[in-house]
């Protein structure tokens, strides 16, 4: 049986905050709370990935029309399979919603 995930801590990217040392130590508010505006990117501004599934109105990339789009790899360069992480989620949030009922 999969693990149940609360897809409301998940980031734009497909991460998530809740156990992010940082945001324990209280460094990082997390990108969802801080609406993308979070101290490690305070230089430029707001998380460009963050910022653009707030536009397509999606809680993360995968979950886009335009996924996967052209800009994504170069945007989240520090996580090279994120297509494919993206991917996963986005599928295993369509599986969890249509078991609740909700999609």
């Amino acid at each position: 049986m999969q693990q149940i995930i609360n897809f409301t801590t998940i980031t734009a990217c497909g991460e998530c905050c809740t156990n992010c040392q940082k945001r324990l130590d209280g460094i990082c508010t997390g990108c969802i709370e801080a609406d993308g505006y979070v101290p490690e990117w305070a230089a430029s501004g707001r998380c460009k990935v963050h910022e653009c599934a707030r536009n397509h109105h999606v809680q993360f990339c995968g979950l886009c029309d335009e996924f996967p789009c052209d800009q994504l790899t170069s945007i989240i360069h520090w996580n090279s399979d994120i297509v494919e992480h993206l991917s996963a989620l986005a599928k295993y949030y369509r599986e969890q919603e249509g078991r609740n009922g909700v999609v």
